[in-house]
């Protein structure tokens, strides 16, 4: 049948409105079309539904298609390719429509499948991209370039890499999308080396090398071990004259923060003369993730005042820095932000507000943000429970836990973990223990960082036995999990197996950190080991290159003291290089106190009194060592100024855990239910002390009154 008049000048009209996007133009037509009674030829009906898809109006366009009496292939196609490319929330339907289709018996041609292909990889069930894939084949349309180069972006979304792979080699024609599909599929899957050969088997067959292959092979190589690789793909880029094209510059920022270049990725950022959003965001990125919170801030703080938009990963990005830096003022304006670009709904943006408001101590704003959620994710109850550990109130974060086993989540080691760190805190074994059977239920008992916190868990209750099965179950161990053990021995009096168990650590070639020569400075000073102390501590700098802080200079005063070597442990606090600031001195006094050297006491008494030390222990032991020496107008002089600054005694406070129950004391608390048993034991007790001729080595009754 013959278009009818003036269709061909509507036809016409109606491409240019599709390729401008112009939708009201479009519309314009459509009622133009309608009033001359064009409206039922197959072409202008075409037409339509592909201008509609292509401008985003869906809805409209599956109205024109439902009008048209007789649809052929290419009405089906328009449609289809529409809602392909809505990602996720119109994929479904397309597949839909290709069943459809296929019930009406339109056979499929190459632009049905390579819009069903693009469907399907926005789908996580493979099966469909298996079925089109198969009749594609079928009927021959597999070896369209447009086809076959959507299929292999099917496989790769799904993570099969090996299929992409076949499908890729069996390829009669390949463009540019087909190779930077293929490399993309590597770098999402993190293979560097078969994206970097298959880059280079490209460049071999004389592919054109564009914008988008770049930075589908520099996303694959962000990795510090690939640095050297990225320079010669940064190299040819500016060879092939791609550094005009943003999306390589942001690619490169990206890769050189990723491998800790952050210089280069600086430079790169200085050099680029067209900076977007996502330009910003990847600098901003790199440098909190390296660390540098502050500069990050900053850097946002710029790109804000430039006038940009951020996205909501930039938001991501800088609420992480306010995280690492405890940047609660930033973190709050972050907020506000977020409020105001109406990025509240966004999961991934709330689980980051959560987790800074957490780590910031303001855990009522976390716990708001938290219940705002209807249906929080596994990451949010574990930002939630990691927050309440961290800031202490690990029988909230206990609670919350039965909470989100309630509501059927399954908890990861990050969770684990977390849970085991407050067990350990309130020494709380049968908590512990439960928790370490879940851990196992989940397949995550042997993870490292679930390791390391059993071994501490057992070793804070005593429990050494099961702390070390734990250890020793661990496939791999980090320095973490090597300090948690040798910790847990040498705080339990097993200072020799303590040191045995680093030595171990080195010949296995695991890196000690800072911490694990606290750990072994510490037991060295409960064994009295002077010399092994010393061995140490030159240890850290000369053989591997750690420099010592103030925790390390405190074991070795604690060391020196210990073993009465008090004379000498002064003469190592005044050499010492660093800024210790009360630390020091407050070891010295407790030693010199213990060995009764009650001279050398007064002088680091005074010297914390001058310091003006905020602690009410270090007052009560020099009115101890006065009173000792029978100086009362010091003892007088000491209290005065205790009084002056406003220090106060804390009182003392202990607990112990009987049959599920955690019994607290404070000193002169009177609240307790069994006080008076407690305190009729307590007398039985001294009495039996005294028929024994127990005495204490110490005295304390000035420490008692002040």
């Amino acid at each position: 049948m013959p278009p009818p008049p003036g269709s061909r000048f509507f036809f016409n009209s109606l491409l240019d409105c599709t390729k401008q996007k112009d939708l009201q133009k479009g519309k314009a037509l459509h009622a133009q079309i309608i009033r001359v009674g064009c409206s039922s030829c197959i072409y202008l009906a075409n037409s339509l539904v592909n201008l509609y898809a292509k401008c985003g109006n869906l809805a409209k366009a599956k109205l024109v298609f439902d009008n048209i009496s007789h649809r052929v292939v290419v009405t089906w196609n328009c449609l289809i390719n529409g809602y392909s490319q809505q990602g996720s929330s119109g994929s479904l339907y397309a597949m839909k429509l290709f069943q459809d289709m296929r019930a009406e018996n339109t056979m499929p041609n190459a632009h049905t499948f390579a819009g069903i292909f693009t469907a399907a990889s926005y789908v996580t069930n493979a099966a469909v991209g298996f079925q089109a894939h198969a009749l594609a084949i079928k009927m021959s349309s597999f070896y369209d370039v447009f086809v076959g180069s959507s299929l292999v972006n099917v496989y790769c979304k799904a993570g099969l890499v090996s299929d992409a792979r076949k499908v890729f080699d069996r390829m009669p024609e390949r463009n540019s999308v087909s190779w930077a599909t293929m490399i993309s599929g590597y770098a999402i899957q993190r293979l560097a080396v078969e994206a970097i050969h298959l880059f280079e088997f490209m460049r071999c067959e004389g592919e054109v090398l564009n914008e988008f292959v770049f930075t589908s092979i520099l996303s694959a190589v962000t990795n510090p071990e690939f640095l050297d690789s990225g320079k010669q793909i940064h190299c040819l880029s500016v060879k092939n004259g791609l550094l005009a094209f943003v999306s390589v510059v942001n690619a490169l920022v990206t890769m050189y923060a990723k491998c800790e270049s952050l210089d280069d990725s600086c430079r790169m950022f200085e050099l680029s003369s067209d900076k977007n959003a996502i330009t910003w965001s990847a600098m901003i990125t790199g440098y909190a993730q390296s660390g540098n919170s502050r500069k990050a801030l900053k850097l946002f703080s710029k790109m804000h005042h430039s006038g940009l938009y951020p996205s909501d990963f930039t938001l991501v990005g800088v609420l992480n820095a306010c995280s690492d830096v405890v940047a609660v003022e930033e973190g709050k304006q972050m907020h506000n932000l977020v409020v105001k670009l109406g990025f509240e709904s966004q999961i991934y943006i709330m689980t980051a507000l959560v987790d800074m408001y957490a780590k910031c101590g303001c855990m009522e704003d976390a716990q708001k943000g938290f219940s705002c959620l209807k249906e929080p994710d596994l990451v949010l109850w574990t930002s939630m429970i990691a927050g309440y550990v961290q800031n202490g109130h690990n029988e909230v974060a206990l609670s919350l836990y039965c909470k989100m086993q309630m509501e059927g989540i399954v908890p990861n080691e990050l969770t684990m973990s977390s849970l085991l760190k407050g067990c350990s805190s309130l020494a709380s074994l049968d908590q512990g223990q439960q928790i370490h059977a879940h851990a196992i239920k989940y397949g995550l008992g042997s993870e490292v960082p679930v390791g390391s916190a059993l071994s501490t868990m057992y070793a804070k209750c005593g429990c050494l036995q099961e702390g070390n099965l734990a250890f020793k179950r661990m496939p791999r161990r980090d320095a973490v999990s090597w300090n948690a053990m040798i910790s847990g021995l040498s705080q339990n009096g097993y200072g020799m197996q303590a040191l045995q168990l680093f030595e171990e650590m080195r010949r296995e070639g695991t890196k000690p950190d800072h911490v694990t020569f606290v750990n072994v400075l510490s037991a060295c000073s409960h064994m009295g080991l002077v010399e092994k102390g010393r061995t140490y501590f030159r240890m850290m700098s000369d053989e591997f290159g750690i420099v010592p802080r103030v925790e390390h200079y405190a074991c070795l005063v604690d060391v020196l003291g210990r073993a009465g070597k008090v004379t000498e442990a002064k003469e190592f606090i005044e050499s010492a290089t660093i800024d210790h600031g009360l630390y020091l001195w407050r070891i010295l006094l407790s030693a010199c106190r213990n060995h009764r050297n009650y001279e050398l006491g007064a002088y680091a008494g005074e010297k914390l009194l001058e310091l003006g030390s905020p602690e009410s222990s270090a007052y009560v032991l020099l009115s101890s060592i006065y009173t000792a020496l029978g100086r009362a107008e010091d003892v007088e002089r000491v209290r005065s100024v205790m009084k002056d600054r406003g220090v106060n005694k804390e009182p003392g406070c202990s607990w112990i855990e009987l049959k599920s129950h955690v019994h607290v004391f404070v000193v002169g608390d009177e609240m307790h239910p069994h006080i008076g048993e407690i305190r009729g034991a307590i007398k039985r007790l001294s009495k039996q002390m005294k028929d024994e001729l127990y005495e204490s080595t110490c005295d304390f009754s000035s420490a008692v009154d002040i």
